[in-house]
């Protein structure tokens, strides 16, 4: 049998209990190593040079550098790790900037073990995953913004792509996975990745998160 890939995790977080209780959560899964937590955003960047984590859970609320700020400066590095915002709060103001930082997650931290477990590996592997209360608020500010200066750069953004490539990225926007776009396009899973990676480069964006909001973003008709 071929080994288990490990997915090495960063824990930022202010409290000692949920740092341990993380800990304690995270090694029951063969496939995920904590393998460092730090309490505060200001850490972040020394720690991660020092243990080189895959994913870096980041909590929103810490006293000198908040989660949202950490996240927006980890994500400017070369080659970041993926980051996914657990926290207890989910007001608009954090889900919008927290996506729009380059999280690939955003859950609550009353989310389940397993499906932690389940958003490290799918975050990991460049999925991103946002729990269903969090997807339901971002729909819900799509829905309730009315008129946004930001529709029309979306739009405009959004025009710079192929036709192939704005079939994908709605669908992104959707929220389907590469299966289901692969399935509804007629096409393979590898030339929907391709898709999307050009998608990615042509918008300097750097997860699919991002391309969801752009689309949202755009109040675009049903793809």
């Amino acid at each position: 049998m071929a080994a288990v890939e490990t997915v090495k995790v960063l824990i930022v977080d202010d409290d000692a209990l949920v740092r341990a209780g993380l800990v304690l959560m995270l090694g029951q899964f063969d496939d995920i190593q904590v393998t460092g937590a730090v309490t505060d955003g200001d850490e972040v960047a020394a720690e991660i040079a020092r243990v080189r984590p895959d994913v870096v859970l980041m909590d929103v609320r810490m006293p000198r550098m908040d989660g949202l700020a950490a996240t927006e400066a980890l994500r400017a590095r070369r080659d970041p790790p993926e980051v996914i915002v657990l926290t207890t709060f989910d007001t608009d103001r954090h889900v919008q900037r927290a996506i729009r930082a380059g999280a690939g997650g955003f859950l609550l931290k009353h989310t389940p073990p397993t499906r932690i477990a389940d958003a490290i590996r799918q975050v990991a592997a460049g999925e991103p995953m946002m729990s269903p209360e969090v997807l339901r608020r971002m729909m819900g500010y799509v829905a309730g913004a009315g008129v946004d200066p930001r529709r029309d750069a979306a739009r405009a953004r959004l025009a710079a792509l192929s036709d192939g490539e704005r079939g994908v990225a709605e669908r992104v926007g959707r929220g389907l996975t590469n299966q289901e776009i692969a399935a509804e396009l007629h096409m393979s899973t590898a030339t929907v990745k391709a898709y999307v990676s050009r998608v990615l480069t042509k918008l300097d964006m750097n997860n699919r998160v991002q391309i969801a909001l752009l689309v949202h973003d755009a109040d675009l008709p049903m793809a």
